[in-house]
């Protein structure tokens, strides 16, 4: 495995080889277009291909996942076709493991858990809602949570989701009444000063698709508040 920080207008590339890429990415950078028309991670991945290897024409790269604005982390793009299809399949058989750490600003009743809710999303807000039982239009949403830290208030969680669900682990852990630091949809107390939360997708770990070798990609949470608190390994 070929792995690197190799900095390019703000990029932190943290992973590269012939099919996949994989970035550190900053909060409030956005993934993919939206509404907002502003500038993606993948725009600017692929201007870094396009430079880095002097190639003409477009710059195939394929989103395989997303992070929201506001998170932190690993986010991996394909770079070839056959890449993306692959890492689609495993993405939709759950053979793509995830680490997230959370900072969050309340204790949870057990140290260590298994959450399962079904979420209903709201569309028109993009918020969505974790619900204890089944209801119409909701889908089933899983983690696993572990406390690993607690400092001036703020507890370090990791969190391993088992379901992809849109804002799942947001929702998930606001429903426990353990909100992250900084996401006032889901009932933080108070905004982090970039409007980022204190979410972070710390490792990624599955299959090369192509050299079919195990390979996991890790991302440092940033350096500032409230991930300063902790000494992060």
């Amino acid at each position: 495995m070929k792995r690197q920080t190799y900095q390019f207008p703000g990029l932190s590339v943290i992973y590269e080889d012939n099919h996949l890429i994989a970035i550190n990415k900053p909060p409030g950078a956005l993934v993919h277009g939206d509404e907002t028309g502003d500038e993606t991670l993948s725009d600017i991945v692929k201007q870094y291909i396009k430079v880095r290897y002097e190639k003409p024409g477009d710059v195939f790269l394929g989103v395989i996942h997303r992070l929201d604005r506001p998170v932190s982390g690993v986010v991996i793009f394909a770079r070839t076709s056959k890449a993306l299809i692959r890492m689609n399949k495993m993405l939709q058989e759950k053979a793509i493991q995830k680490t997230y750490l959370a900072i969050v600003s309340k204790r949870p009743e057990e140290l260590s858990g298994k959450l399962t809710h079904y979420i209903y999303k709201d569309e028109s807000k993009n918020i969505v809602k974790a619900y204890s039982s089944r209801k119409s239009g909701t889908k089933e949403a899983v983690l696993d949570y572990n406390l690993i830290a607690e400092l001036d208030g703020k507890v370090l969680l990791i969190v391993n989701p088992h379901t992809g669900r849109p804002h799942q682990i947001r929702a998930q852990l606001s429903t426990i009444e353990c909100p992250i630091i900084g996401d006032l949809n889901y009932g933080a107390e108070y905004p982090l000063p970039d409007k980022s939360i204190a979410l972070h997708c710390r490792e990624m770990s599955f299959i090369h698709p192509v050299k079919n070798e195990p390979i996991a990609i890790k991302a440092d949470p940033p350096r500032k508040f409230p991930w300063n608190i902790f000494s992060i390994e």
